[in-house]
């Protein structure tokens, strides 16, 4: 297989290499719950415990959750889920040349697909998770804050698509780096440890009345990924302004993760 088709863009993996892509994905998500006694429970049971935790945390203890974000629980799972979507994948790409390194060397199919395989599994996972929401939002039918469905819900698909990018750029830029700095897998950890707390997932973007604090968060790529999701059932949380610069950020960071890849996918070959 010629370098040019090792790194073709990754947009454009999808037609030629679909089913290459699909088999790897099936393949993770089988390894991942095929030995496991509760399988694809623990889609559910992960977020469901985290969740739970969370709202202890700060609804029980701290008393967070306004007028404008109740139920809280469902505000809270909006942002939680996509973002474990986000994380997780993050994490798995930045392993992704250091895991199964003979069956990348042996398979002649371009080597982004190992990265973007890891993006498509966990996004599986994400939309597997969402029966947790469904879950919370009956069972707040019964309470004197119900979660109420807005046609916003459909604004849900414009997220995935840019979060997807999102991840991918990113995912495109540390798998390689990762390969020759191995400490970038810790930096990558720990700066996503970070980005939970700066980003609007236990609390909301309208939130920070300070102008200046509400454009640096509106800065943060995920901001307006989560204000897309969260509009679902809370219209108010829905900043065009934020989605709108998470589009670009996540636009242009798929583009600098293209143009990384291209330019060390040689020296990946070679390390691995």
């Amino acid at each position: 297989m010629s370098v040019p088709e090792l790194t073709r863009p990754a947009w454009s993996l999808f037609a030629r290499y679909r089913h290459s892509l699909w088999l790897l994905t099936t393949r993770d998500l089988k390894i991942r719950y095929s030995t496991s006694f509760l399988g694809y429970f623990w889609s559910i049971i992960d977020p469901l415990l985290m969740s739970g935790i969370y709202y202890f945390v700060f609804v029980v203890i701290f008393h967070r959750g306004g007028a404008v974000h109740q139920p809280y629980i469902v505000f809270l799972l909006t942002g939680l889920l996509p973002w474990m979507w986000f994380s997780g994948a993050v994490s798995d790409t930045a392993r992704a040349f250091l895991r199964e390194q003979k069956l990348i060397r042996s398979m002649k199919i371009p080597r982004s697909i190992w990265v973007i395989r890891l993006v498509l599994s966990k996004g599986i996972e994400f939309v597997a998770s969402i029966p947790v929401v469904i879950i919370f939002v009956v069972i707040t039918l019964f309470s004197p804050s119900p979660a109420h469905l807005t046609w916003n819900v459909f604004l849900s698909f414009i997220a995935v698509a840019i979060e997807a990018a999102l991840i991918i750029g990113i995912g495109l830029i540390v798998a390689p780096l990762v390969l020759f700095f191995r400490d970038l897998d810790r930096a990558v950890k720990l700066i996503l440890r970070l980005m939970f707390y700066a980003s609007p997932i236990v609390y909301g973007l309208n939130e920070l009345t300070d102008p200046t604090l509400h454009t640096l968060a509106a800065f943060n790529p995920l901001t307006g990924i989560f204000s897309l999701y969260r509009s679902s059932f809370f219209p108010a949380e829905l900043d065009w302004f934020a989605v709108g610069v998470s589009a670009i950020m996540s636009v242009a960071i798929l583009g600098i993760g293209v143009l990384v890849f291209k330019r060390t996918v040689r020296a990946v070959l070679k390390e691995i």
